[in-house]
């Protein structure tokens, strides 16, 4: 059986020897673009293959379009095939720690088409702290062709969000810190603030204290904390770029509340226009 959620450190390194797993570090600092790559030559899972969030997980920026777009589906496809993942391929993704960069990739892979993806609990850090081996230096895998099967029904487009900001038929789940989403302080856009209506539930909430997901009883009392009992297929996920609001899509998942959908343009493309409205506290 496909891991599609989460995997853990335990069943990850029984499987390593596994020819059709496919292991993928995506280790990213926002304000050190340069240092995931680093920290992934210095010390990795073994056989891991490096994703890059600006150069893999994200398309063309214009200005307008936020600040980690998808890329074009058949290209992200080619991706893929570069780093050795095929259709058959079993997924596990992992960053440093709390899983906010190896969702985007897991969520990449759900959109195109690739439900045997999961996100490694705890990270790098879980499985260093417990011993486990690494190996250094770049490795490859040997490229494979995948196939994508889109499924456009996992993305809102900013039309759409502003849309049903008059019709109500979503819920928008804002995935930032709560002073972030307050708008008390905006480090990375220029514009504070949140669209308006979200809800607000930072990615963090969905981790324990000793960084791994919570469970999916607890994952879903939190969720509807702050949500309320709205039909997961009505929800619309973002945040800043795109990126840690698949964090809760994540949650969503394990918890089995299945079918929200992701505004990947997030509040770096809501706010690029001033025409658009926004609210505060």
């Amino acid at each position: 059986m496909p891991f599609t959620t989460l995997i853990s450190t335990d069943m990850l390194s029984a499987r390593l020897s596994d020819t059709n797993l496919v292991v993928i570090d995506c280790r990213f600092k926002l304000d050190d673009v340069a240092w995931g790559e680093g920290e992934y030559a210095a010390g990795h899972i073994p056989g891991a293959v490096y994703a890059h969030l600006d150069r893999d997980l994200s398309g063309p920026k214009t200005g307008t379009n936020g600040r980690h777009p998808l890329p074009d589906p058949q290209m992200f496809a080619t991706t893929l095939g570069r780093l050795g993942v095929a259709n058959d391929a079993q997924v596990a993704a992992y960053d440093q720690d709390n899983g906010m960069y190896a969702s985007r990739l897991w969520w990449m892979l759900r959109w195109l088409g690739h439900d045997a993806a999961a996100v490694l609990d705890g990270g790098f850090a879980k499985w260093t702290r417990e011993g486990r081996a690494t190996a250094s230096g770049e490795e490859r895998r040997a490229p494979r062709t995948f196939t994508a099967a889109p499924r456009p029904q996992m993305v809102v487009t900013a039309d759409r969000v502003a849309s049903s900001l008059q019709s109500g038929e979503s819920t928008l789940v804002d995935a930032r810190a709560p002073e972030r989403y307050r708008g008390e302080t905006e480090p990375i856009d220029k514009t504070p603030g949140h669209i308006p209506g979200a809800a607000n539930h930072f990615f963090q909430w969905n981790l324990d204290e000793r960084g791994t997901f919570r469970s999916a009883d607890d994952l879903r009392e939190r969720l509807r904390r702050s949500i309320g009992e709205v039909p997961p297929d009505r929800l619309v996920c973002y945040c800043g770029s795109g990126v840690t609001a698949c964090h809760n899509l994540l949650a969503l998942e394990h918890a089995g509340l299945t079918g929200a959908k992701l505004y990947p343009g997030s509040w770096s493309e809501w706010s690029s226009d001033s025409a658009r409205p926004i609210e505060r506290g």
